[in-house]
């Protein structure tokens, strides 16, 4: 039996190395998400998405179902309004410095990670101690 967290890793890694080796570029979502958008770099954006949304499914089926939290949809709609800010505001996102960043050895994605990483535990922190998330 495989660990899911270890075989996603190893999935995203790859993904992301095949991208960098292939076309040369890096695999941050929110910005291969913005070319889409834009459609500024043809179908591979679309195919990108569409692999990791199958690869996503692929993982699902196998697994047990994960527990449900139960939240308006306003609010995550919100929440996902502050998540593309501050993909901007950063310049890329987790995926982006974490994954492909580090491994280029960028400080800049260093620092936003850890930036991201630690904003991440202090809001869900003061959410379980608030009791807006269960303990």
């Amino acid at each position: 039996m495989y660990s899911s967290a270890l075989f996603g890793g190893v999935l995203i890694g790859l993904a992301a190395g095949w991208l960098y080796l292939s076309l040369g570029r890096i695999a941050g979502i929110s910005g291969i998400v913005g070319q889409l958008v834009r459609n500024s770099s043809g179908l591979w954006p679309l195919g990108f998405v569409i692999g990791l949304g199958i690869g996503g499914l692929a993982v699902m089926a196998e697994l047990e179902p994960s527990p449900r939290m139960e939240i308006d949809h306003g609010v995550l709609v919100l929440a996902g309004l502050i998540v593309g800010f501050g993909t901007r505001l950063g310049s890329g996102c987790t995926s982006g410095h974490g994954v492909c960043g580090i491994a280029r050895f960028s400080k800049r994605s260093v620092i936003a990670t850890c930036v991201f990483v630690g904003t991440g535990m202090l809001t869900a922190t003061l959410l379980r101690a608030t009791g807006v998330l269960p303990s």
